[in-house]
């Protein structure tokens, strides 16, 4: 790979990462419910599965995904369901499980390890991600040298910048959490975040292959 190609893959990169998506929706909701520190949780979910999609796309197992109408539409629903989930589990949680600190301004309830799975969940639900990935990873590659090194250059580059932008995401969310400490606003972003969430799911599902 030259300098030249991985500047262009870097600004491709900086691009997808720093743009809204499900990822920043994901860990903005929790940075302000349940402070920053767990939020850190949701980024390194995120970047996990950003991993696991490099090796699926790398491993020509996104090329089945792009071929296969089946396979595709599979994971697609599935992705599609779980999102829809998170959002429904968004709108009709109990003010019971948002147990506010006054000083700390985060939930008491919510594990780390499970924001950790939501957020990996949330990486790998979307097919079109792989399908990316799998378009992305060849037009930056030289066959000529070895491939595990470049691949580990791409997707290190990739998960470094995703995180950042996502902690980024998170501590501005956590500076304004303050104004969120009132039940009917902690409320109120819950269902708008889940709400958002459905309509990524609906979106997901109506995508095609092609």
């Amino acid at each position: 790979m030259t300098i030249q190609s991985w500047f262009m893959y870097l600004a491709l990169v900086m691009v997808a990462t720093s743009t809204p998506g499900p990822a920043v929706l994901f860990i903005t909701t929790n940075s302000t419910l349940h402070g920053w520190r767990k939020a850190i949780f949701a980024a390194f979910g995120n970047i996990v599965g950003l991993f696991c999609l490099g090796l699926i796309a790398v491993t020509g197992l996104g090329s089945v995904l792009k071929a296969s109408e089946i396979i595709f539409n599979f994971v697609k629903y599935a992705g599609a369901v779980y999102l829809i989930y998170l959002g429904f589990k968004m709108i009709f949680q109990k003010s019971a499980d948002l147990v506010i600190s006054k000083d700390q301004g985060k939930s008491l309830n919510v594990s780390s390890q499970k924001i950790f799975f939501q957020a990996l969940g949330v990486a790998v639900s979307n097919p079109k991600a792989i399908i990316f990935l799998t378009a992305l990873f060849p037009q930056f590659v030289n066959i000529n040298e070895a491939l595990i090194p470049q691949f580990f250059m791409l997707i290190a580059t990739l998960m470094f910048f995703s995180f950042s932008f996502l902690m980024l995401y998170a501590f501005l969310a956590h500076k304004v959490k303050i104004w969120f400490k009132q039940s009917n606003r902690i409320k109120t972003i819950n269902r708008t975040s889940g709400t958002i969430f459905i309509g990524f799911g609906v979106m997901l599902a109506t995508v095609s292959n092609k």
